[in-house]
């Protein structure tokens, strides 16, 4: 299986890295946090220039129909540029989720155009999790309602804001009714799509903890080359160097499993489940122990409001419970391990 990335997906990549290296600075975000919507549309409106808004929508409409495998390197920038729009939510998580409803092929189209188009955005809740994020800012919400999935319009709800440990996410508990009117997939259908939605919110999370992984070592190391104890910078002694080193490590080992899992979901692989788990363990992993070597290297200052580490510590330890914490991805895995009958010889493997 070939893991290489085009000429056209990396140019891409490129080209959004640059653009938030420009736009999504730490500065901007700290504005957002004073504005009571916490979200930009005029950032969105950028984003939407930039063609991110069209990415994972079909061609029919309007939209430029990448796929999981095509969005991945652009999510890891959205998570090292700390970028507080739901870009990923809306792409990764939302439009598919839409675009799987062929029963509403009505309700579909109308919304895949004006996402396309940046008109709107989506917000889609998790099974079992009673907070929605961007709800306020988006203009259909997709909800669980036990097997079923519901499409409902924003002025259709209540929203009770809910605050988080991260001053970029905004959180709200949705109080809605669901109704036969809003109800857009049952039974078996509504499972698998909570199924897949499941798999692509878990892998959209992990491709944004890999970039913040990125994003708080190269802090770390920048920091540690201004900052100077013995009339060297901190960065020259060894101790520190084998922090960001461990966590250079985790991010390279952690690109395997993310690529595949992103191919895996791509092409509905059967063992989607475990490949996603494994990736979204393998980045939480290096994104958790970059916030922690990150702080060490910053001393004391690692711990203040002022410096930029925090904006994306903070990110790193609130995405740590989205889409499945650690332990049911950890339990997931065990699961596929130990119920697949592995007999010596038969020629299973993992």
């Amino acid at each position: 299986m070939d893991f290489t990335f085009s000429d056209d997906q990396l140019l891409f990549q490129e080209n959004v890295r640059g653009f938030f290296t420009n736009e999504v600075t730490p500065e901007r975000i700290r504005e957002l946090w004073q504005d009571e919507s916490g979200r930009s549309d005029g950032l969105w409106a950028q984003l939407t220039d930039l063609g991110l808004t069209a990415t994972t929508v079909p061609e029919d409409f309007g939209g430029l129909d990448m796929n999981e495998l095509d969005f991945v390197l652009l999510a890891q920038e959205c998570g090292y540029a700390g970028l507080p729009e739901p870009l990923v939510d809306t792409m990764l998580v939302g439009v598919p989720l839409l675009g799987a409803l062929e029963a509403r092929s009505d309700l579909t189209g109308e919304w895949l155009a004006r996402i396309a188009e940046g008109q709107t955005r989506l917000a889609v809740g998790q099974p079992g999790n009673p907070l929605v994020a961007d709800a306020h800012v988006a203009g259909l919400l997709l909800l669980p309602h036990g097997d079923e999935v519901h499409a409902v319009p924003r002025e259709q709800v209540s929203l009770v804001r809910n605050e988080s440990v991260d001053p970029s996410r905004q959180l709200f508990r949705v109080q809605w009714t669901p109704t036969a009117a809003t109800r857009v997939a049952e039974g078996e259908q509504g499972r698998a799509l909570w199924a897949a939605t499941q798999n692509r919110g878990a892998l959209g999370t992990a491709a944004q903890l890999l970039g913040l992984a990125k994003r708080m070592v190269d802090l770390a190391v920048d920091y540690s080359f201004e900052r100077k104890q013995f009339g060297k910078p901190v960065g020259s002694f060894q101790a520190v160097k084998h922090l960001m080193a461990n966590v250079a490590v985790q991010i390279e080992f952690a690109k395997g499993p993310l690529y595949r899992a992103a191919y895996a979901v791509a092409h509905n692989l059967p063992e989607q489940d475990v490949q996603v788990s494994h990736a979204r363990l393998a980045c939480t992993e290096a994104a958790l122990l970059a916030a922690k070597n990150g702080i060490q290297t910053h001393g004391a200052m690692g711990y203040t409001w002022e410096v930029d580490l925090q904006i994306f510590m903070k990110r790193a330890w609130a995405l740590d419970k989205v889409w499945g914490d650690r332990g049911w991805h950890k339990a997931r895995i065990r699961e596929a391990l130990f119920s697949s009958a592995v007999q010596p010889g038969a020629g299973n493997t993992f």
